[in-house]
């Protein structure tokens, strides 16, 4: 695998450790902007937002522009910086939930630019793969960039983990700008090509699978550090280290199923949901008991955010994966991240206590296996040969 796809893996690392550490530091955060642990929740949704409506807008911008993938990459990466540095010094709750839309806009364009470039630099038959490296560095922003940020943020403050996310940031600007090669001229995609790509029903069957899925996932992420102080009874010194559990975990899956995404795309997302179904249930039944509790937040990290690889060689396979695909797909995650947090901070507030979460948990992992049912047994190539 190219070194490059590890500097993406690197940016993306750096984005995502941003887009999840709220998770970990949810009861400062709401102790210093003076707000309640649901609104604070909201902050993770506000990101996805500025991801999912910005996002598309960037990109088709760029692609209007003709702009190469390489320095669109890094006009966004280097705004990124800014609007995370406006964070880092919010002083009140609206600013920082302003900061955390922007960020969420140049994150996602960022996201699809890496895929793009990703794309261009292996071949067809090991994107797979490589997309897994580079959202790799997503499953590395659970198991280390959340749990240090959740330290930092209890010894030093929860501005000093937002500052952190900027040099990480200013590290990779400074790796793609020397490493990342420029884009060729063939690889410049017009805007009607890509926009042509969206007449596939199947591009966006896939989407409404991996939105529903990602969904699933963070009705119950969201809130686990509530979840485990308030029901399971672990203090909150313990929340980093369980954090960093569960990302192990994700990292586990991520590369197993990285491995085969492009082989078995369908059956693993199938089989994932299924037992992301069952694991969030049972944690939700026995979310009491410490025990039991760690082992369904180690299965739920290996069947959860390790689907990535694979629904994105799912979207990859059935599209040309330019800049523009990748990123509404992007997007479409995010509405699935923010509607999940969402949707599990409503079922709290409507006073069905941290469990409702979880089940909300479950009904969306049972809503996207049925979407995958109808494609079980063809590979996303075959959806678009039929198509």
């Amino acid at each position: 695998m190219p070194l490059v796809v590890y500097i993406l893996g690197l940016t993306i690392f750096s984005l995502t450790t941003s887009e999840f550490m709220v998770a970990g530091m949810m009861p400062s955060l709401a102790l210093a902007m003076d707000e309640p642990v649901t609104r604070i929740g909201y902050l993770i949704s506000l990101y996805a937002m500025g991801m999912v409506i910005g996002g598309p807008l960037s990109t088709i911008a760029l692609l209007r522009l003709r702009v190469p993938n390489k320095k669109g990459l890094l006009w966004l990466l280097g705004f990124y910086i800014v609007a995370q540095s406006v964070a880092a010094s919010a002083t009140s709750y609206d600013m920082l939930a302003i900061a955390r839309v922007v960020t969420g806009v140049a994150a996602s364009t960022c996201f699809g630019l890496s895929l793009a470039i990703c794309a261009e630099i292996v071949s067809p038959n090991a994107r797979g793969r490589a997309a897994a490296v580079v959202i790799g560095g997503l499953m590395l922003a659970s198991v280390v960039g959340v749990p240090v940020a959740t330290l930092i943020d209890q010894h030093l403050g929860w501005r000093a983990s937002f500052w952190l996310v900027v040099l990480l940031a200013l590290l990779c600007l400074a790796l793609i700008t020397v490493l990342v090669p420029r884009t060729r001229p063939s690889d410049v995609v017009s805007l009607g090509n890509e926009l042509g790509e969206f007449r596939n029903r199947h591009l966006w069957a896939a989407y409404a699978s991996s939105g529903l899925i990602i969904g699933a996932i963070f009705a119950a992420f969201s809130y686990f550090a509530a979840i485990l102080t308030e029901i399971t009874g672990f203090p909150a010194s313990a929340i980093p280290w369980l954090l960093g559990v569960y990302g192990v975990a994700n990292v586990v899956g991520n590369a197993v199923v990285g491995r085969y995404a492009d082989r078995y795309t369908t059956v693993i997302m199938v089989w994932g949901m299924v037992i992301l179904s069952i694991s969030l249930a049972l944690f939700a039944i026995f979310a009491h008991d410490k025990t039991i509790s760690v082992a369904l937040l180690v299965v739920t990290g290996l069947v959860g955010m390790s689907m990535n690889p694979a629904i994105i060689a799912r979207v990859m396979g059935t599209a040309h994966p330019g800049p523009l695909v990748n990123t509404v797909h992007t997007s479409v995650i995010n509405i699935g991240l923010g509607a999940g947090s969402w949707l599990g901070g409503l079922g709290i507030a409507a006073g069905y206590g941290l469990r409702a979460p979880l089940w909300i948990g479950v009904a969306l992992a049972v809503l996207g296996l049925i979407s995958l049912l109808p494609y079980l047994g063809h590979r996303s190539r075959d959806s678009v040969l039929s198509h």
